[in-house]
């Protein structure tokens, strides 16, 4: 029985070389199996040329040999798509990151459309006349006119104080007050946020510092301050009156009207004439070599 399963194999070995499938290699060690029952004492040499067998068809295929206890199942592979997934999960997780990179790219126009506008606004125009509300009161002395224009200044924006409070701080005496710039230094003291300035013509006044006291006039009429002008020499209001102070005067100026071209003087000097309109030009002209605060 032994060598005739060995002729068998042999034959087909020879006969097909390369044709020889695993349903023939597995049919002869069938057949081999069943010799191995049919013939007792022969146990393990049958075994050991049935594995053979296999080894040699499974040579002739181009495998292995596979060993006794290896099985011969294909491992499944896993598939290219299943791999893929967890690739693909990046790109998914990918997509929250890119909703803050456009949250930035959007925050400006909505900023923009929360805040107020912030483009400064021009300011307002002033009227082209304005006339201040203020308690006259004639000087009680012939050399308290720089006490007595500053309290009629102050008066306008409501501030009462006597003439008498006014000359010590301002340093008057029978002299006078020395200069515009006491009057500002003393207005600045009795009103909040120091808004007075010193402007000082020393000669002959320019076009320019016409100009310049024209403006100064405007504003501070129109945020209800007086101004107070140191003047000296002679000058004639719209009226043709003639106002003559060789030895300096203060006066102040509670309104203007024509965009600052005329302004409307209160003097202390004349309780009969308490104020009057004058040019700005001849108002300048009037405060050349001093000065005035405003």
């Amino acid at each position: 029985m032994k060598h005739h399963l060995k002729r068998q194999l042999r034959r087909i070995v020879t006969e097909r070389p390369y044709q020889i499938i695993a349903g023939s290699a597995a049919a002869l060690v069938l057949a081999a199996g069943a010799g191995t029952v049919a013939t007792a004492g022969d146990d393990a040499p049958v075994q050991e040329n049935t594995a053979a067998v296999a080894d040699l068809g499974a040579a002739r295929l181009g495998e292995q040999p596979a060993s006794r206890s290896e099985a011969r199942i294909a491992v499944p592979q896993a598939s290219p798509s299943a791999s893929a997934s967890p690739s693909a999960s990046p790109s998914a997780s990918a997509s929250p990151s890119a909703s803050p990179s456009a949250s930035p790219s959007a925050s400006p126009s909505a900023k923009a459309a929360a805040d107020p506008d912030t483009t400064p606004k021009a300011k307002p125009k002033p009227p082209s006349s304005k006339s201040l509300d203020y308690d006259y009161q004639a000087q009680i002395n012939y050399f308290y006119c720089g006490p007595a224009a500053v309290r009629n200044a102050l008066s306008a924006a409501g501030i009462e104080r006597s003439q008498d409070a006014l000359a010590g701080p301002l340093g008057t005496t029978e002299m006078g007050t020395n200069s515009a710039e006491d009057t500002t230094r003393v207005l600045n003291q009795q009103v909040k946020g120091n808004p007075y300035r010193t402007r000082m013509i020393p000669g002959s006044a320019t076009p320019a510092q016409m100009d310049r006291l024209q403006a100064d006039v405007v504003e501070a009429i129109s945020n209800g301050r007086g101004v107070v002008a140191n003047v000296a020499g002679t000058a004639t209001d719209t009226n043709g009156g003639w106002h003559s102070f060789p030895g300096g005067h203060y006066v102040a100026v509670v309104g203007y009207k024509d965009d600052g071209r005329t302004v409307r003087i209160a003097d202390s000097a004349d309780p009969s004439l308490p104020s009057y309109w004058i040019t700005t030009i001849d108002l300048a002209h009037w405060i050349a070599s001093r000065g005035y605060s405003a």
